[in-house]
């Protein structure tokens, strides 16, 4: 059963206010089997990553949520769109709608925002999805590389093995550390180049002694002294 503490604290800092108990009573009294309310509690607690950036009404969020959840059980669009919203459905018959308008509705429901971002977070990926399949493929090229007559299959069947079965390669992360040459950093470096080749040629020269040069505090232009 859901409350509105255990959603509250499952919802962005922003959403957190804009539960209300009402909204609450409203989605746990719409279902009825105890294992689909479970199914649907969860699943509303999981998907509250869509939320974050605050442009989805927390009704509209619970209506998707069950909406995706009857989709995921196998139920077709329109099974899924009549047992979210019940009382639409009715009025969408009662006022006559035809099969092509109904289909038009829910179709135009399946291509929401909203229920598409949830759908994404309930994708599961193919690597996992298919990884018993995986696993058979890898049991019928070892068999191949055993068995096979030919010897060309057996070699290309042990190539594929190596191929796939061999050690991840360690990645390595080359950072970038440099110092942007900004145009401070230029007017500084070429302010001290001056000041290296002054003071060289004025060592050369014999007009002062490297000692001097090396006491010599050094004045930064538009600094003054304290």
């Amino acid at each position: 059963m859901l409350t509105l503490d255990l959603l509250a604290s499952a919802l962005p800092q922003q959403l957190k206010t804009r539960v209300t108990q009402e909204m609450v009573d409203n989605f746990n009294a719409s279902i009825t089997d105890p294992l689909v309310a479970e199914n649907m509690r969860n699943n509303l607690l999981s998907y509250t990553k869509v939320l974050a950036d605050g442009r989805f009404k927390m009704a509209e969020y619970m209506d998707a949520v069950r909406y995706v959840s009857y989709k995921l059980m196998g139920h077709t669009n329109q099974e899924a769109y009549a047992r979210t919203f019940p009382q639409r459905w009715q009025n969408l018959h009662a006022a006559g709608a035809t099969p092509k308008d109904i289909s038009a509705y829910v179709s135009a429901y399946n291509k929401n925002k909203l229920v598409n971002l949830i759908l994404e977070q309930t994708l599961i990926p193919t690597y996992v999805l298919n990884q018993d399949i995986y696993q058979q493929a890898i049991n019928v090229q070892a068999d191949m590389m055993m068995n096979a007559k030919s010897e060309k299959v057996r070699v290309e069947a042990a190539n594929s093995l190596l191929n796939h079965l061999k050690r991840p390669e360690v990645q390595k992360v080359e950072l970038d550390i440099g110092i942007k040459d900004s145009s401070g950093m230029r007017e500084l470096r070429d302010s001290m180049a001056k000041l290296a080749q002054q003071q060289h040629d004025m060592i050369t020269g014999g007009h002062i002694s490297a000692r001097t040069v090396a006491h010599t505090p050094l004045t930064i232009e538009g600094e003054k002294d304290e």
